[in-house]
Formats: structure tokens, sequence, C-alpha cells
């Protein structure tokens, strides 16, 4: 895979193809909404799907901190699809994320679907991750007056799913991606079983009022246009 850096308050990262954030100066690796258990959540309300998404979505994980060796590992919210998914996480899975933090600090940052830390599992946890000039956060806080010391800070968070289309030679295709400008990111969702909010709805693209560009998931590098041509390419 071929990573993608970018630079947001004034630091490197590199944009993942897979779908994560490595930040290389504090050796931080970032991961939104696995939504782990999402399958045996479905499955108590009647809807038969495959039961082997947390295992698929651990597969990706474990395979990319093996590629990047984390020193801190922050996973940004809705890491469970609701608050009794640590329980039902089968014990091999739940094996996984301890080697995952005996290996680096692991921090889960707090999210609307798991609202409450992962009972039974290591790993510090709170509603934002601040290290240097970058606050790590489940959902943006968009406009809303922050304190000074979270204010003066760009955020890298989750919520959304953000996914892009994109008309080509061969036809339309539509790509999880990351949304970013200078200030802000948004993260692609990470989950087996995830879907994808457009770049273009208000919940996204109102919190980059100055444009930003949209990095699509490739198998092997990712593909980047500006909301304007997005935009533009839509209409």
């Amino acid at each position: 895979m071929n990573p993608a850096p970018f630079h947001i308050a004034g630091e490197r990262v590199m944009l993942d193809p897979a779908g994560v954030l490595y930040w290389p100066a504090a050796k931080l690796l970032a991961v939104a909404d696995l939504h782990l258990e999402k399958g045996s959540a479905s499955a108590r309300r009647g809807a038969l799907v495959p039961p082997w998404d947390s295992r698929m979505t651990l597969d990706r994980l474990v395979q990319r901190v093996g590629f990047w060796r984390p020193d801190i590992v922050v996973a940004l919210g809705d890491s469970f699809h609701d608050r009794d998914g640590p329980a039902r996480l089968p014990t091999a899975e739940a094996d996984r994320l301890r080697r995952i933090a005996a290996a680096a600090r692991l921090f889960w940052v707090l999210g609307n679907h798991d609202p409450v830390p992962p009972a039974g599992l290591p790993g510090e946890h709170g509603e934002t991750f601040q290290l240097g000039p970058l606050a790590f956060r489940h959902e943006s806080h968009g406009r809303r007056p922050l304190p000074r010391d979270e204010a003066e800070r760009a955020e890298i968070c989750g919520h959304h799913h953000p996914k892009a289309k994109i008309t080509t030679r061969g036809g339309t295709i539509s790509r999880p991606c990351f949304v970013a400008d200078a200030g802000r990111m948004i993260m692609p969702a990470f989950g087996a079983y995830t879907g994808g909010l457009d770049v273009l709805h208000p919940a996204i693209s109102g919190l980059f009022p100055r444009g930003g560009r949209a990095f699509l998931l490739g198998s092997e590098r990712l593909f980047s246009f500006g909301l304007a041509e997005i935009r533009a390419a839509s209409s």
C-alpha cells in the first residue's frame, strides 16, 4: 500500500489506503468506527447476517498495527456497535485487542454507540485524546465554542462514515474516504459492516466551509479530489 502524506496543524500525518491514520512524530495510529459486534446486534433484531464482522475488522486492524508498529493506538469512538458489544465479543477477538494493548498504549474515545468504556478490555478512555496540536474525538465539535486549550487544536474525528462518489470513464464509483482541510479531518469508518454518508451531505460539507479534499480509499493508494470538484461533477 502507498500511504499519502497530509499536513494538518503543521503536523505531517500519513493516510493509509486501508483507512487508518498514522502520525509518525508521535508514533500514533488512529482508527475510526470499528462497530465491532454489529453482526450480533443485527441478529438480536432478527436480521440474519454473517457473524464474522468483528473477526474481519480486527484482521485488518492487526495487520495495520503490525505494519506501522505504533506506540499509541487511538480508537475514535463507536468501536463497538452498542453498550453490550464487549460482552458478546468472542474470546479470540478480545484476546487480539489485549495483545494490541500490550504492545501499545490503547485509548478508547467514547462514541454515541459506545458511550461507556468497554468492560473487561484494557486501555484508557475519555471523550477526547489530546496530544500536541491535535485533538482526537468521535464527532466534530464544528463551530461549537470550546475551552481555549481545545480550540487551539486541530481535530481528527470519525462518526460520519464519509464516502465520495466519482464518475470515471468506466462508470461511477463510490468509496469510503478521508475528508480534510488544514484544521479538521474526518476519517472513514473502518468496520466491516459500516455504511457511509456522502461528502456532499451538509453534515459533512458544512464542516468545510472553505473547501477541503476527499481522499478515496483504493486497494493500494488513495485518490484525491477537491470537494468543489466532486460537487461540480455531480451537478
